[in-house]
């Protein structure tokens, strides 16, 4: 036999230096098969087996020291020395393939791909059928992650006869080859971010062969265990192609079939359930396909058969126990009882274990059974679809039944992490057309539930599975605030059918009970997390003020042993599901109730639900004198109930973490005394969700409170600093909600200005000047000056001058911060501070702020530009309301220089994007109404002016946002009010009346037309409306605008139609009382055509308010009345020649109009008298 002959040179390269000794043998055997070349002996082959076998079971548990262009080059070398005639050989060297690539986890570059692919593909054409199940394993590790680099061979693998088409059709004899085929497509599939992807008809041909293999049953000559494998790869590569393909189902007939295997696949070996699915499922918002035929009531499958005397006594015990449902459950004791033992069956039913945190509930299944069906109706009969048949389970079960029940769940997690992109990738109202598929709904009397997403919670004997189902319902309630808004059960529904939003309201029900049930037996600390997880998302969403009492009491009333539970994920989770409910459409009744329950309510004799909290020595620094319940609410000491929630959270954030729980507290600092940092910072939360939602009872621990954001701010952790101050901004932001007029708080209940005085004193002693100086924490920065602008004005102005120079002069510091943040948050909290009455009216702070607010409209930032602007606006707002003051001293000394830089600068914002366009718009039309007439006579001044007004028209006219124009609108109605500017005469005068009429015709927004049809009535002289020819304009521009003011083609612009003809009538009337001779013939033609419309419009305005239909008034119906009176009067006061028809004819229009409103009025009165009597 010939030797072995070695080669002088190969292209692989010279050999690398000495290795490492830990891969010496993948060194040395890899040096050996590089020296070796094509030789056909049979010593040759049997030295290339040996040297296969030896790097195959080689061993590599070291990981990856060895290099991966040496695999690849290795790979190429050993490809070569075998020829494709060599069956035995090419299904080693396969083997060798499929084993390096996995075990060292090694990916194929480019150029050694190439000859890799070319020579798998051709081995499958040319050797023996027997070989194809590990070349194609060798297949499916060389495409792993190398999709983006197959893309010359895509039509040999995936095109019409395809290799990998044929090898997975279900036709093909040998089901092991399928289903490694059906790997190496998934295996194509999977994307690598930053390369292309598959082109959108490979994409589509692998699509629908997975959905085809998800569709098909098992085969005969297929065993379970490779049935499992093969659904896994077909769900792995759908979920590839939605992942990293960003496929989109776009066609309902394929997102349909794709959920229904999805469905399927889901309960997939689930024991003692077996359901049949249709091809497609469609979009609908009630329950399709129940899983299983359709059987009538008195008729049973085969599968869950009972005895004929079972089946009679448990329709009757359904039927008692749901009517007892119907009643509503009032006793939360009798529900709690009920609830748990439903889960005890539930867990007796499906879990052979069944050792899930249940040791103080009754184990035994048939009196749980027996209690349970007589207490719990929705329970009893919601799984009567389901098979309890557990005799599989009850014999010693062998290594391959359990192996196979591994696959089986491997398969629902699948199908259930591919349901998960699913989501992703489609819209959510999309998605929610397939709700009644997949969450539960209350089932009818006498109809099974159907299987959903909490079948698998609550029976699936597998945690992870568990977990995995919670997440998908999670991902489904998450966003649908909207979709379930419409749901309502507060009114009993008596009706020949279901409402829409009573089958909502009945799902949302439903989804409680069962998250419920599914919390009480946990014991998986992951599966439990993911339950509060799944329970906060719902509790954010649902519309608890359209539904019945009682939900949000459950919830609260279960989750209280969880918040001391052993591990921290869950606590936090815990404090998060609290945090949603005194977040979701806050304030509701029940969870005021809830929070002013006393302390131990609920907690039984469970000493670790809420721990004893002591009160500490920094919860006593407030100085001597009146206590704050006593001291706000007049409240006799000691009749106040402290609210256990609120001193939970205290006592998170600064009490020592007892010692039961800190051994499982991953991720907490080593030697930290405190609860872990997820703990602290949801429970910060939670108090910020409290002072958002509930401040009236947050309001009793305001200094305790304060206590709290000290110790926060004190701490090293930016988060905790920051969640502080978050805090104190939500504190801040409720004692101004508080003291305004409409708060609907009595002056009583509110806490006294001198306890916010001292709060802010504390504040100001340390926590927020430490924050605010803290630079390399700009966001705590920036959060501190949101905290710092929601100072109470009334406190800020009892402050000592020094706690208001401090104040003043930090945020002016701030405001040349090269941080965006800060610079926001500095430049809005300079225009809150602009307003306060003890601040306005002084000349050097206003003009500080000025300079300030204009250096931040040149920042690069939008943000900050958008939070200039704003407090521009406010600056404005403030020299108005100075100009009402009767000391005369602040426009005198308010630099002109000032104003006309104010003025350049809100000019150039205007035409910026609309986020700063609106208000600098507004801050336009104040700084053009402030100015005096020393101002507009000086000729620096002219030119300006002309520019502002030109910009208020160019925005009034352009198609902008609707914001944007309301308040160009505005600010023209504050130009107007100038009785210093030359409105009438001065050259824009037209163009700015003819972009109001041209709005207040046109526009489709009615708000604008509202504030145009408002901004055209503000002149007060007619000379200000200039010649006849505009005064005509106007005129007919507004009874145009009347006869219009109900075209619409859009809904929501109806509701203010009633406001626009109300603001109309107001401008004509107006424009009425103004008229001179001159105009009257224009007037009166006017109403020759349209006169009966525009009569009976102002016949409407005048009764609008006795009627309350018109909430846009701006009158009292009196004022109105007079209103026209005094139009009557002044065209009766018009000198024109005897017997002048136009005056003849618009008096009589007037006076019919008060003859038939008067008449009507007197009616009105009349008929009021009469029933009164």
């Amino acid at each position: 036999m010939a030797a072995v002959q070695v080669a002088g040179s190969l292209p692989c390269g010279p050999p690398r230096e000495p290795p490492p000794a830990r891969h010496h043998g993948f060194r040395r055997l890899s040096a050996r098969l590089r020296a070796l070349r094509p030789d056909d002996s049979s010593s040759s082959r049997t030295e290339i087996h040996l040297l296969f076998d030896q790097l195959i079971s080689e061993n590599y548990s070291e990981g990856g020291g060895v290099a991966p262009e040496d695999v690849s080059a290795l790979l190429v070398q050993a490809c070569q020395l075998v020829p494709l005639n060599q069956n035995h050989l090419v299904s080693k060297v396969c083997q060798l393939i499929h084993h390096l690539l996995n075990r060292l986890q090694v990916v194929v570059d480019e150029q050694n791909l190439d000859f890799l692919l070319a020579y798998t593909i051709s081995a499958i054409q040319q050797c023996s059928s027997w070989t194809h199940m590990e070349i194609l394993q060798a297949l499916a590790a060389l495409v792993y992650c190398n999709g983006s680099k197959c893309q010359k061979y895509l039509p040999d693998l995936l095109g019409k006869s395809g290799l990998l088409m044929k090898l997975s059709d279900l036709a093909h004899s040998d089901p092991e080859v399928r289903r490694v085929a059906v790997h190496c497509m998934a295996n194509l599939c999977l994307s690598v971010p930053g390369q292309p992807y598959l082109e959108e008809s490979y994409q589509n041909i692998c699509f629908q062969a997975f959905l085809t293999i998800l569709q098909s049953p098992k085969s005969s000559d297929m065993d379970d265990i490779t049935f499992c494998m093969l659904l896994q790869n077909a769900l792995k590569g759908i979920q590839s192609l939605l992942n990293g393909g960003k496929m989109k189902l776009t066609q309902t007939d394929q997102l349909g079939a794709l959920l229904a295997v999805l469905k399927k696949a889901m309960f997939h070996g689930l024991p003692g359930l077996n359901i049949e699915m249709p091809m497609v499922l469609y979009p609908t918002p009630l329950p399709q396909y129940d899983g299983r035929t359709p059987v009538k009531p008195q008729m049973e499958s085969s599968a869950a058969r009972p005895t004929e005397s079972k089946k009679k006594k448990h329709k009757v015990k359904a039927k008692k126990a749901q009517q007892e449902e119907d009643k509503e459950e009032e006793s939360s004791s009798e529900v709690e009882a009920a609830t748990a033992r439903g889960r005890v069956r539930v867990c007796e039913e499906s879990r052979p274990s069944c050792s899930r945190g249940i040791g103080s509930l009754p184990v035994d299944p048939s009196r749980a059974v027996a209690r349970e069906q007589g207490s719990l109706p929705s329970a009893s009969s919601s799984w009567k679809r389901v098979s309890s048949s557990e005799s599989d389970y009850s014999d010693a079960e062998g290594g391959m039944q359990s192996k196979m029940r591994s696959y089986q769940a491997k398969v629902r997690q699948g199908a259930l992490a591919c349901f998960l992109s699913t989501i992703k990738s489609i819209e959510k109202k999309v998605l929610y057309g397939y709700w009644s598929a997949f969450v539960p709904d209350t089932p009818e009397l006498g109809s099974p539930q159907s299987v959903s997403l909490m079948t698998l919670t609550l029976k699936d004997p597998s945690p992870k599975t568990r977990a995995c189902a919670l997440q998908v319902l999670s991902a489904i309630l998450e966003g649908s605030k909207q979709f379930l808004s419409v749901a309502e059960d507060t009114n009993d529904h008596k009706r020949a059918f279901t409402p829409f939003s009573v089958t909502i309201a009945s799902s949302i029900r439903e989804l409680h009970r069962c998250l419920l049930l599914a919390l009480v037996a946990e014991s998986s600390s992951q599966t439990l997390t993911q339950i509060i997880k799944c329970l906060a998302n719902l509790v954010s969403n649902a519309p608890y003020n359209r539904l019945k009492l009682s939900l949000l009491t459950k919830v609260w009333d279960h989750i209280k042993p969880y918040i001391r539970h052993k591990d921290v994920n869950v606590r936090v989770s815990s404090l998060t599901l609290l945090g949603a409910v005194v977040s979701t459409h806050a304030p509701l009744p029940e969870v005021q109730l809830l929070l002013r329950q006393p302390c131990s309510s609920g907690l039984g004799n469970s000493d670790s639900a809420t721990p004893h909290l002591s009160t500490p020595d920094l919860w006593k620094k407030v100085p001597a004198g009146p206590s704050l319940e006593e001291a706000s609410l007049g409240s006799p000491k000691g009749s106040f109930e402290p609210c256990w929630l609120i001193r939970l959270c205290i006592s998170t954030v600064v009490l020592p973490r007892e010692d039961s729980c800190s051994g499982s507290d991953a991720g907490s600092a080593t030697g930290s005394t405190y609860e872990p940092s997820p703990m602290r910072l949801e429970a910060l939360q939670v108090l910020a969700h409290l002072a958002r939602g509930y401040f009236s009872v947050a309001q009793l621990y305001l200094m305790e409170l304060g206590e709290v954001i000290c110790t926060c701010m004190g701490e090293v952790n930016p988060s905790i600093q920051l969640h502080g101050m978050k805090l104190l901004e939500e504190l801040g932001t409720g004692l101004i909600q508080q003291y305004k007029p409409d708060s609907g708080t009595a002056p009583d209940q509110r806490i006294p200005i001198h306890l916010v005085v001292m709060f802010w004193t504390v504040m100001l002693n340390g926590p927020l000047p430490r924050a605010l100086q803290s630079s390399e924490h700009p966001t705590l920065q920036a959060s501190a000056c949101d905290a710092l602008s929601s100072i109470l004005p009334e406190a800020f102005s009892s402050l000592t001058n020094d706690k208001q120079m401090l104040c003043i002069t930090m945020l002016l510091g701030l405001n040349d911060s090269k941080n965006h943040l800060v610079k926001a948050a500095t430049s809005r909290a300079l225009g809150v501070y602009v307003l306060f009455p003890c601040l306005r009216q002084d000349v050097i702070f206003v003009a500080d702020t000025a300079n300030a607010i204009l250096m931040s409209l040149q920042d690069n930032s939008l943000n900050v530009r958008a939070k200039a602007a704003w407090s521009l606006g406010n600056l404005t707002d403030t020299l108005i309301v100075n100009m009402d003051t009767p000391d005369p001293s602040f426009q005198e000394e308010f630099s002109g220089l000032l104003l006309l830089k104010m003025l350049q600068s809100a000019i150039a914002a205007s035409k910026d994007k609309d986020k700063v366009k609106s208000n600098a718009v507004r801050a336009l039309g104040n700084l053009l109404h402030f100015l005096q007439p020393c101002h507009i006579g000086k000729p620096r001044f002219a030119e300006i002016i002309e520019e502002s007004i030109q910009a208020l028209i160019s925005t009034v006219l352009n198609e902008a946002a609707m914001k944007v124009r309301w308040n160009a609108c505005y600010a023209m109605g504050n130009v107007f009010k100038n009785p210093a500017l030359p409105l009438g005469t001065a050259p824009w005068t037209s163009q700015a009346y003819k972009a109001l009429t041209s709005v207040v015709t046109s526009c489709k927004n009615f708000k604008v037309r509202i504030r145009s049809a408002a901004a055209l009535s503000v002149p007060g002289e007619r000379a200000r409306y200039g010649a006849l020819e505009q005064y005509s304009q106007i005129w007919n521009s507004l009874v145009t605008a009347l006869q219009k003011s109900e075209d619409t083609t859009d809904f929501l612009e109806f509701k203010y139609c009633a406001s626009l003809r109300t603001h109309i009538c107001q401008a004509l009337t107006h424009l009425l009382s103004l008229a001179t001779a001159s105009d009257l013939p224009c007037i009166r033609d006017t109403l020759e055509l349209s006169g009966d419309m525009v009569q009976s419009y102002i016949l409407q305005f005048l009764k609008s308010g006795a009627e309350g239909d018109d909430a846009g008034a701006a009158h009292s119906p009196q004022e109105r009345e007079q209103s026209v009176r005094v139009a009557l009067k002044h065209i009766h006061s018009v000198q024109t020649l005897a017997g002048d028809p136009a005056k003849r004819a618009i008096e009589g229009f007037l006076e019919e109009i008060l003859t038939v409103y008067c008449d009507s009025s007197g009616s009105q009165v009349a008929l009021l008298r009469s029933s009164n009597q």
